[in-house]
C-alpha cells in the first residue's frame, strides 16, 4: 500500500519516566487495597476449620486491627500519591501551562 500522506499515529514511548512509572504502580497498589482487605477479613472464617475454637473477642480484635491497618495504608498511599502528583506538576511545564489556562 502507498502512503497517502494522512495523519500518522505516533507510538507512545517504550519506557516511562521513573516518576510516572512509580506513580502508576502506587495507584495499582491502592486499587488492590480493598481486595486485600476483603481477603484479610475473611481469614477468621477459616480459623474454625481445624476443629479449634476461636473466641469472638479475638476475631473482633483481628477485624478491628485489619480495619485500622487498611486506613493507615490508604492514608500512606494518599499522601505519597499527593506528593508525587505535586512534584510531577512542578517538573512538567506543559501540565503547568494547561492548569493555568482558563477553563473556557
Amino acid at each position: 500500500m502507498s502512503d497517502t500522506g494522512g495523519p500518522r499515529r505516533t507510538r507512545p514511548p517504550l519506557f516511562l519516566e521513573r516518576r510516572s512509572y512509580r506513580r502508576r504502580r502506587l495507584i495499582d497498589a491502592a486499587r488492590l487495597l480493598p481486595v486485600l482487605g476483603l481477603m484479610l477479613w475473611l481469614v477468621p472464617l477459616l480459623w474454625g476449620i481445624g476443629g479449634r475454637t476461636v473466641s469472638a473477642s479475638g476475631a473482633g480484635i483481628y477485624i478491628f486491627a485489619i480495619w485500622v491497618l487498611l486506613i493507615l495504608a490508604a492514608a500512606v498511599f494518599a499522601i505519597t500519591l499527593g506528593r508525587s502528583a505535586g512534584s510531577a506538576r512542578e517538573v512538567d511545564p506543559e501540565t503547568r501551562a494547561e492548569e493555568e489556562r482558563p477553563p473556557w
